[in-house]
């Protein structure tokens, strides 16, 4: 299913994007209004283990496919914004339509 290093990146890509989006819009809410810590501390745990997954697979995709400086401090920037890494995803997407 998966076997390249640019379909790893983006699959690890949504899933660490969806896991910051679901730390900040309803883990830390539910933390600080509703004073339920325990939910930072399971999806901050799983959303800690998919950003390294995400570094690991930037990094894996960025050998293969020998990509510049610029689009792996691209690729890791997008990480840490909300919504970074579907932005990230729909260029690599565009960028891949347009080579045929």
């Amino acid at each position: 299913m998966l076997k390249t290093s640019l379909e790893r990146l983006r699959i690890v890509g949504m899933m660490e994007g969806a896991s910051f989006l679901l730390l900040l819009g309803v883990a830390m809410p539910l933390k600080y209004l509703a004073g339920m810590p325990q939910m930072v501390r399971v999806v901050g745990m799983l959303h800690g283990i998919l950003f390294m997954l995400y570094v690991a697979a930037v990094f894996q995709a960025s050998v293969e496919l020998r990509w510049p400086l610029r689009r792996i401090v691209a690729a890791l920037a997008a990480s840490v914004l909300p919504f970074g890494p579907f932005v990230f995803d729909a260029h690599l997407r565009r960028e891949r339509a347009a080579e045929g």
